[in-house]
């Protein structure tokens, strides 16, 4: 590539290539030079930003990169940048993103983790995402530790109540995530850095730090510090969130899959006559001997007593989420009509988002999942009209704050228990729309789509491996699903109540399981739609089933 040079007031830059610049700056003045900012946010960020896993605007199409806001992380001699980026894309809206910056000479940072090859008054080094560093993962949480917990404008360091002193020993990159970057400090604590920022507290601290430090709620990582940026706007931005490492066995989800993958051998290995398998309605609770026993005997015994125990904790969960009365953020709260007009505001455009896509994309389809596209677009009238339906005047139940992305691959087992993860709130979601106070059996119903995935799912995967039809087996997937929302629904149902959570009386908390779920499956149908087309058949399968039940 032919060498050009760009002019500025107060140096000269030589791009040799589209990752090596030279500047007559130091690291410590670098973000002052007006020239390097216009370039690496140009030419440097906008490439690197597209490839990375944690970037949510890959169906957008990217205008262009400003720094919204640096700010130093440093001790003694050592020297980091945190910044903030904010995204503009041609669609006319914007995102956050976090980066933070170091500088090194050491060749072995010269891998994929890269973002440029600069010098800096003579000096040869490489811009790289500093979670690569150790020295960067050791002073971050130094930082945290040592931190006296003082409010003060600009970077705000916090260390939580169950955190014990101890000395940096080690760290490591815990592995590829889909939208945050998480190191494992000493083999017990986790750092999580949030790369999409909000102007707002991330309500994963925020309900992390109330579940940990006030509501003592055990079955959650529990909180041990954070890092804030306070701007002086007076908004509070979530840099990271600090969090015991618990030991686990894996994510429920993987457990349920294999869980799933026997019973279906066992329909065979057991000779079980697929006409006799036996059913029970929808939503009916259901006790462990409710359960007839020839769905125990395919099933087994434990993967009920499994449900049972996740009902109790989820239960817990909102028990502790809902025993707050002092603090406004999370205060229990009744339905009333701004709740009504937000959500069915909210709900009316998600869906008309979905009729577009499907409408869009339906060549993407074939067989089953054309069918069930093509139904849902047919009744599209009635399912907005069901959207409609909610009459908050009808509802007895409380709001509150919730996990709002709840499912099996949020859950980390552990011994037979459960340990539940990830409070940031649905991806799609605004921030705000993220901590408005919701039924907590929004995040039942979220559970219990995840058990129709991975009842689905298995079925998708394995289905060559077992002497039935695809649609043999998803009518006894469907069975073995309403068992299984049955039993979680009968024992959250008695823990809840115990704590005195309102969650309304017996046909209130129907119509909000069915109704939520039917929310949930429109909701999924734009990830399938857009990432996994074949997939499309599971949320369309549970739309379906839901418009056949009445509300």
């Amino acid at each position: 590539m032919e060498e050009k040079e760009v002019e500025s007031s107060n140096s000269s830059i030589q791009v040799k290539n589209d990752f090596q610049m030279e500047f007559d700056s130091s690291w410590e003045s670098l973000l002052e030079n007006k020239a390097f900012l216009k370039l690496f946010l140009r030419d440097i960020l906008e490439k690197y930003i597209k490839d990375q896993r944690w970037y949510a605007g890959k169906s957008s199409t990217l205008k262009y990169i400003e720094l919204s806001h640096d700010f130093k992380i440093e001790q003694n001699a050592e020297l980091y940048y945190g910044l903030i980026l904010e995204i503009n894309f041609k669609e006319a809206f914007f995102q956050h993103y976090f980066i933070p910056l170091a500088f090194v000479t050491d060749e072995e940072f010269a891998r994929e983790d890269v973002l440029m090859n600069i010098t800096l008054n003579g000096v040869k080094g490489y811009l790289v995402d500093a979670v690569h560093i150790e020295a960067f993962r050791k002073l971050v949480f130094e930082r945290i530790i040592q931190s006296d917990n003082s409010p003060n404008i600009g970077v705000q360091y916090h260390k939580g109540n169950s955190f014990k002193d101890t000395e940096y020993v080690s760290s490591r990159l815990m592995g590829k995530e889909q939208s945050n970057t998480s190191i494992i400090i000493n083999d017990h604590c986790v750092i999580k850095f949030f790369r999409r920022l909000f102007s707002d507290r991330n309500p994963d601290y925020e309900i992390s730090r109330f579940l940990s430090d006030k509501a003592n709620f055990s079955n959650v990582p529990r909180y041990q510090g954070s890092i804030n940026v306070l701007e002086e706007t007076g908004n509070t931005v979530t840099i990271a969130l600090m969090q015991e490492m618990v030991p686990n066995e894996g994510e429920a989800w993987s457990v349920m899959v294999d869980d799933l993958d026997k019973i279906f051998q066992n329909l065979e290995l057991k000779q079980i006559d697929l006409k006799k398998v036996p059913d029970t309605p929808f939503l009916l609770r259901l006790g462990i001997q409710d359960v007839p026993p020839e769905i125990i005997d395919i099933a087994g015994l434990r993967v009920f007593l499994q449900l049972q125990q996740l009902a109790r904790r989820t239960a817990e969960m909102h028990s502790a989420l809902g025993s707050e009365f002092e603090e406004t953020a999370f205060e229990p709260q009744r339905f009333n009509a701004d709740y009504d007009v937000w959500l069915k505001n909210k709900l009316i455009y998600q869906f008309q988002d979905r009729l577009n896509m499907v409408e869009n994309n339906l060549h993407k389809l074939e067989g089953l999942s054309l069918e069930l596209a093509e139904k849902f677009l047919e009744n599209k009238g009635e399912i907005r009209r069901r959207f409609m339906s909610f009459n908050w005047t009808k509802l007895k139940g409380e709001r509150l704050r919730v996990h709002g992305d709840y499912h099996l691959g949020q859950i980390l087992v552990h011994k037979d228990d459960y340990f539940i993860l990830d409070f940031e709130g649905e991806p799609e979601s605004t921030i705000r729309d993220r901590k408005v106070k919701q039924p907590p059996l929004k995040d039942v119903a979220g559970l219990f789509r995840s058990f129709h995935y991975a009842i689905y799912s298995n079925i998708l995967t394995n289905k060559d491996n077992y002497p039935y039809t695809q649609d043999e087996l998803f009518g006894v997937g469907e069975k073995l699903y309403r068992f299984f929302c049955g039993v979680f629904l009968m024992t959250y149902t008695n823990y809840i109540q115990k704590a005195n959570i309102n969650i309304g009386y017996d046909q209130e908390r129907v119509f909000l399981l069915k109704y939520l779920l039917l929310e949930k499956a429109v909701y999924e149908l734009g990830y399938e739609m857009n990432a996994r087309p074949d997939w499309a058949l599971i949320p369309l399968q549970g739309i379906d089933s839901l418009m056949k039940e009445q509300l």
